[in-house]
């Protein structure tokens, strides 16, 4: 799933000011980063008056904390629907992992979000714990098949994670190619088979 950054259509409608400042946004962050905009670029890019943002957000936070929580929303549901194709828990755990590599380079400006902070919005920090939960559900699964080895999944978790996540960081900035040989794909599904193997439990 893309969260759209179109802007093409600057008229809007009552009921999606809201979405049309929230694209305007994501592609402020998208080009300058998300402490780099304020709410009269926002509105200006939006094509709405300087004051029409209050109708939402208090200030430029707020509109992170939207940001971020479609981001995670969106999130947890792509590695949701990616698994629900596979029914072997290893090939779920490496179809999630795909999904949020591919979430990345498809949401840049929501990902660039999602993890600059830690959330202090509550709703914001829900839905990052939903999106965790997702894959603490793809452990238990791999730990029931016995493709992951007995252990404290939270630190079964983290590895995966922070392998994970390091390859998102590295396809978004084009790091990545520096390691993948014309074939980037190839080069996230052999970190993800390389992950996975090294957490396999004895046969």
């Amino acid at each position: 799933m893309t969260l759209s950054t179109s802007s093409s259509e600057r008229a809007y409608h009552h009921g999606d000011l809201r979405q049309e400042l929230l694209r305007a946004s994501r592609e402020l962050i998208e080009e300058r980063g998300p402490e780099a905009f304020t709410l009269r670029e926002v509105a200006r890019r939006a094509g709405v008056s300087h004051t029409a943002p209050y109708r939402h957000f208090r200030d430029r936070g707020a509109i992170l904390d939207a940001v971020a929580a479609e981001g995670f929303a969106a999130h947890r549901d792509a590695g949701r629907r990616a698994a629900a194709e596979h029914t072997d828990a290893k090939e779920r755990l490496r179809a999630a992992g795909r999904a949020y590599v591919q979430f990345a380079l498809d949401n840049r400006a929501a990902f660039r979000v999602m993890f600059a902070r830690s959330p202090e919005n509550p709703a914001v920090a829900a839905l990052g714990a939903e999106s965790f939960a997702e894959l603490l559900a793809r452990i238990d699964e791999g730990q029931a098949a016995g493709v992951i080895g007995a252990g404290n999944r939270l630190r079964i978790a983290g590895v995966l994670w922070s392998g994970v996540h390091g390859l998102a960081e590295l396809a978004v900035s084009g790091s990545l190619a520096l390691v993948a040989e014309g074939d980037s794909e190839a080069m996230i599904d052999f970190a993800l088979e390389t992950l996975l193997r090294g957490l396999e439990g004895d046969s």
